[in-house]
C-alpha cells in the first residue's frame, strides 16, 4: 500500500515541478503517491500569493490628522499651513509628487528588469524547461555567486548580467539535454537596505528592491518636506557624493537621466532648501520656487509655465527687501531684453499684473435686458444697434417707455445723463429719438414695478392657487424688479455726481416729489428740461395737478448766503415744452396732487333702515343727511338702542385693551410670586386675575359712540353728527329683553315685565356670586349711557323699573381681593366692549 503524503511535507519547490507536468500525469502521481490534488494546488496558492497582488507601500497622506498615528504628521502639516499664509497663499513647487506615509516596510517590486541587470546574492533564477522533458526550476544565487543546476553543479554567475546569465543557461540546457529548450526569468530580487536622511518627511532605513532610483527611496520614505531642497538631493555612497539629482528636470522636463539606481548601504540626502522667490498672477502656475545661481525674471516666469493670454507683461512688480531690510517695490518690463535679464534674488515676491476685461471700443448695458454686458463700440451706432427687439432684447418686466443712457465725457471724466424713449427708439431707427450711441456709454434699462405686481398678483397656472399666490417665476420676478429699480440703477450714478462735484461744477442732481410714480432722487436730465425729468420719474400719475408744480431753487445772495427762491409753473406747459426754464444743481420739483383725488367716505348703514347698505357722503354731510337719503327708519325701529361706532374709536379701543393686557400679565406674574402671602385668597385670585387676562385677550374692540338717535332725528338744537371715513350705524329692532352680566350665579337676558327692578332680574340670574360687589352695580341704557343706581338721586335706586334692551352689570369686589385699582378698570372695559359687540350682534 503506498505510503499517503501530507501535502504539507512536499516543499514548495517540488509543488512548481509537480504543476508544471500534464493534467493526467499529475493525477497518476496523486494516486500513486496517496496525495489529495486540491490539497496540493490549495498549498500551492498558500505558499505563493498571487502576483497581480500588490501591497500598498505607501498612503496618501492626511493633511488634517489629528489622532492616533498621524499625529506625527500633523505637526508638519501645520507648519506647511503657515508657511503657505505667510507667503500670501503660495506654496512651494513640486512637493506634493512624493507626497505620502509609508504603510509596511517590504520593498518595491513592481519594478521592471532591464536587460543589464547585475545578479548577486539573494536573486531568485526561474527557468522553465520544455520539450522531451518538462521543468520548472528555481535557482537561488549564493553567497559566493553561483547556482545549483540539477545534474549539473554550481555554475558562476557573479557579475554578469541578466542577459547574459539567460545565453548562459540556455546554452547549458541545450548541452546537458538533448530536446529540450529553457526559458529564463527573474523570480524575487534581493532587497537591500539603504538610508534616506535630511529633510525626509519620515527619514530612516528603508528596505527596497535592487533595481530601486533615487525616486524609489523618496517615494517609499514619504517624499520631502517643505523645508528640503528639491534641485540638490544627493546620493552619498561611502561617505562621498556620487550623484545629485534636480528634481525640477524631473517636474518640469520629465528628464530621468539624474535617477541613479542605488546600491546596498547608499544614504540619500536632502538637504535644507535653498533660495526661494514666489511668482503669481498671470502666470500658469503661481507658486514659490527655488531657484540657483544667476536666475533671471524670464527664468522664473518659464518655471511658472509662462504667461497667460490675460498678461500685461510690461508691468511686472518684484516686492524684495533692501539691505536696510525694508521691503521695497521695483517694477520690470518683460517685453524687453534688459526686464528679461532682471536678476531675482531670495525672497522676492514677483507679481504679473493682468489687462483689463475691456479697455475701450464697447458701450455697456445694464438692466432689464436679457444680455446684459459690453457689446463693440463703432462710430455711428445708435440705441436701435443694440437694442433690436423689445420682446426679445428686454425682460418681460422692462420699462419700455423710458430709458437711460449715462454718458463720461473722456476729456473731463463727467458724468451726463440722457433721457431715452425707449419704445420710439427701437420703433423708428435712425430717427431723432434713436440716440447716437458714443464710446463706453452705459444704457440703463429699468424694471416697471407695476409689471411685476401684476404678474404676481396674477400667476400663469391659476389651479395652483389663487389670484393673491406668490408662485416661484413671481418671486423672482419681484427680485428682478427691486435689483433693476430706478432707486439701485441709479444709485451709484447720483453717487458719482455728488463726488465729482466741485465750485466750479454743481452738485448735478435733482429732487421729485408728489404724484410721480418713482419721487426721489435723480441725475439733471442733460437737457434740463422738466419734461425729462417727469419721465424720468416714471411720468405723472392721474392724481397729479396739471396747473401748476412748486419748482424750489437754493441760490447764493449778494452776501454769499445760500437761500430758496420758489417758483410756480404750469405743468401742463412744461409737458410740452411750452416753457424755457432749465433746470439746476439740486433743484427740488414738486408736483402737487389734486385735493381730495380718489377719496371715498362711506358709512354704513344697518339694521331698521329703509334703505340699509354702504353709502358715500361728501365733505361737511350729516348722519340726518344720510338717513334722509336712506329713507329713514322703518316702523320696528328702536332709536333709543341704536349702536354708532367709529374706526377711530375702535383703534383707541384696541390700544386700551393692548395695555390692559400687559398690565394684567404683570400683575399675574407679581400675584404668582406673592404666594401665600394672603393665605387661601391666593389661588383665588390668580384665577380671577387669568379670568380677566382671558376676558381681554378675546374682546374685540366695538368703537361705540353714544348718541340720541331720536334726537338727532326730531330735535333740531341737538348737536349735528358730521360722519367721518368708516362710520357704522346699527338701528336694532324693537327690543323685549333685559340682560343680567357679570358675577352673577347665571348672566343670562330676560324677558322684560312692566314693575320689575334691579334686584328682581338680578335675583331672577341667581343672585350675585361670593367676588361680587353689591355696592357697584350699575345699568347699562339702551343707547350706551351707565347709570348707577346706588348715587343716582332721581333713579330710584335700585328699586327703580328697568326699560327693555337694558343691561345690568355686577362687577367684581376688587376691594376683597387686595384693592387692585387696574381690575376695576378691566372689568368696566371688558363689559362695555361686550355689551357693544351683544348689542351689534342682536341686530
Amino acid at each position: 500500500m503506498p505510503l499517503c503524503v501530507s501535502a504539507q511535507s512536499i516543499t514548495p519547490s517540488q509543488i512548481q515541478q509537480f504543476k508544471s507536468l500534464p493534467q493526467a500525469q499529475q493525477e497518476a502521481l496523486a494516486r500513486q503517491y496517496g496525495v489529495d490534488l486540491d490539497q496540493i494546488q490549495g498549498s500551492a496558492s498558500q505558499d505563493h500569493p498571487k502576483v497581480n497582488q500588490q501591497i500598498s507601500v505607501v498612503e496618501p497622506l492626511e493633511k488634517d490628522t489629528s489622532q492616533g498615528e498621524d499625529k506625527k504628521d500633523s505637526k508638519p502639516a501645520k507648519e506647511e499651513q503657515a508657511f503657505s499664509e505667510k507667503n500670501h497663499g503660495l506654496k512651494p513647487f513640486g512637493y506634493e509628487l512624493f507626497e505620502g506615509k509609508p504603510s509596511t516596510f517590504a520593498p518595491v517590486t513592481e519594478i521592471p528588469v532591464p536587460a543589464n541587470y547585475t545578479l548577486g546574492p539573494g536573486d531568485e533564477l526561474k527557468v522553465q524547461l520544455w520539450g522531451n522533458e518538462n521543468r520548472q526550476l528555481s535557482l537561488v544565487v549564493s553567497r559566493d555567486g553561483t547556482i545549483e543546476m540539477p545534474e549539473r553543479g554550481p555554475v558562476n554567475v557573479a557579475g554578469m548580467s541578466f542577459q547574459q546569465i539567460r545565453e548562459e543557461i540556455s546554452r547549458l540546457v541545450a548541452e546537458q539535454y538533448i530536446g529540450v529548450k529553457a526559458a529564463v526569468s527573474l523570480g524575487e530580487l534581493r532587497s537591500m537596505r539603504v538610508f534616506v536622511l535630511g529633510e525626509a518627511r519620515t527619514p530612516g532605513s528603508f528596505s527596497v528592491s535592487s533595481l530601486s532610483t533615487i525616486t524609489n527611496a523618496l517615494y517609499v520614505s514619504g517624499g520631502i518636506r517643505h523645508t528640503g531642497s528639491l534641485r540638490n538631493v544627493q546620493l552619498k555612497r561611502n561617505g562621498k557624493v556620487v550623484s545629485t539629482l534636480d528634481l525640477y528636470d524631473l517636474l518640469l522636463k520629465g528628464d530621468t537621466s539624474g535617477d541613479v539606481r542605488l546600491q546596498p548601504g547608499d544614504a540619500v540626502f536632502i538637504p535644507a532648501v535653498g533660495p526661494r522667490v514666489g511668482i503669481d498672477g498671470e502666470v500658469y502656475r503661481p507658486a514659490l520656487y527655488e531657484i540657483k545661481n544667476s536666475t533671471t525674471l524670464d527664468d522664473l516666469v518659464n518655471l511658472a509655465g509662462g504667461l497667460t493670454s490675460q498678461a500685461y507683461p510690461q508691468i511686472t512688480r518684484i516686492e524684495r527687501t533692501n539691505q536696510d531690510f525694508l521691503r521695497v517695490i521695483a517694477e520690470a518690463d518683460l517685453t524687453n531684453n534688459q526686464g528679461k535679464r532682471a536678476k531675482v534674488k531670495s525672497g522676492d515676491r514677483v507679481s504679473v499684473a493682468s489687462i483689463a476685461d475691456v479697455t475701450g471700443q464697447y458701450v455697456e448695458i445694464t438692466g432689464a435686458a436679457t444680455r446684459e454686458g459690453k457689446f463693440a463700440w463703432v462710430p455711428g451706432m445708435r440705441v436701435s444697434s443694440i437694442i433690436r427687439n423689445l420682446d426679445a432684447d428686454l425682460l418681460p418686466i422692462a420699462d419700455t417707455n423710458f430709458a437711460a443712457v449715462v454718458r463720461t465725457n473722456p476729456d473731463t471724466q463727467q458724468v451726463s445723463v440722457l433721457s431715452l424713449e425707449l419704445k420710439n427708439a427701437v420703433s423708428n431707427p435712425g430717427g431723432s429719438v434713436d440716440l447716437i450711441m458714443q464710446e463706453k456709454d452705459q444704457l440703463l434699462v429699468f424694471a416697471d414695478e407695476g409689471k411685476g405686481d401684476f404678474k404676481q398678483s396674477f400667476p400663469e397656472n391659476p389651479e395652483k392657487g389663487n389670484g393673491g399666490d406668490v408662485t416661484q417665476e413671481g418671486v423672482e420676478d419681484e427680485a428682478d424688479t427691486k435689483r433693476f429699480s430706478r432707486d439701485t440703477l441709479f444709485d451709484p450714478v447720483v453717487k458719482r455726481l455728488k463726488a465729482q462735484a466741485t465750485p466750479s461744477t454743481p452738485q448735478q442732481t435733482m429732487t421729485i416729489s408728489g404724484p410721480v410714480r418713482y419721487p426721489g432722487e435723480y441725475p439733471l436730465p442733460a437737457t434740463g428740461k422738466v419734461k425729462d425729468a417727469i419721465v424720468m420719474a416714471g411720468g405723472l400719475t392721474d392724481s397729479a395737478l396739471m396747473l401748476d408744480a412748486e419748482l424750489a431753487r437754493r441760490s447764493l445772495n449778494s452776501n454769499g448766503v445760500e437761500q430758496t427762491q420758489l417758483r410756480t409753473i404750469s405743468l401742463a406747459d412744461a409737458m410740452n415744452d411750452q416753457i424755457d426754464i432749465q433746470l439746476q444743481s439740486r433743484d427740488r420739483l414738486m408736483v402737487r396732487s389734486i385735493p381730495l383725488f380718489g377719496a371715498t367716505r362711506t358709512i354704513k348703514l344697518e339694521g331698521e333702515v329703509v334703505y340699509p347698505g354702504e353709502y358715500t357722503f361728501s365733505d361737511g354731510e350729516t348722519l340726518v343727511d344720510v338717513l334722509t337719503r336712506a329713507g329713514g327708519l322703518t316702523s320696528n325701529a328702536f332709536p333709543r338702542g341704536a349702536v354708532f361706532t367709529r374706526k377711530k374709536l375702535r383703534e383707541l379701543e384696541a390700544q386700551r385693551l393692548l395695555e390692559a393686557e400687559k398690565r394684567l400679565q404683570g400683575d399675574l406674574l407679581g400675584v404668582r410670586l406673592e404666594g401665600d402671602n394672603f393665605g387661601g385668597q391666593s389661588a383665588q385670585r390668580v384665577e380671577q386675575v387669568q379670568r380677566l387676562l382671558d376676558d381681554v385677550q378675546t374682546s374685540r374692540p366695538v368703537g361705540r359712540m353714544v348718541i340720541e338717535l331720536a334726537s338727532v332725528l326730531e330735535d333740531s338744537s341737538y348737536q349735528s353728527i358730521r360722519l367721518q371715513d368708516g362710520d357704522t350705524l346699527n338701528v336694532p329692532i324693537i327690543p323685549q329683553a333685559v340682560s343680567v352680566f357679570g358675577e352673577v350665579q347665571f348672566p343670562t337676558s330676560h324677558l322684560h315685565s312692566e314693575g320689575l327692578t334691579v334686584d328682581d332680574y338680578l335675583e331672577r340670574s341667581g343672585g350675585p356670586t361670593r367676588q361680587a360687589d353689591e355696592s357697584r352695580v350699575y345699568v347699562v341704557k339702551a343707547d350706551g349711557s351707565v347709570m348707577l343706581p346706588e348715587k343716582s338721586a332721581w333713579f330710584g335706586g335700585r328699586s327703580q323699573q328697568l326699560q327693555p334692551g337694558d343691561t345690568v352689570i355686577m362687577p367684581i369686589d376688587v376691594d376683597r381681593l387686595n384693592q387692585l385699582e387696574l381690575w376695576t378698570n378691566v372689568s368696566q372695559i371688558v363689559y362695555q366692549m361686550a355689551l357693544g359687540a351683544a348689542a351689534v350682534g342682536n341686530l
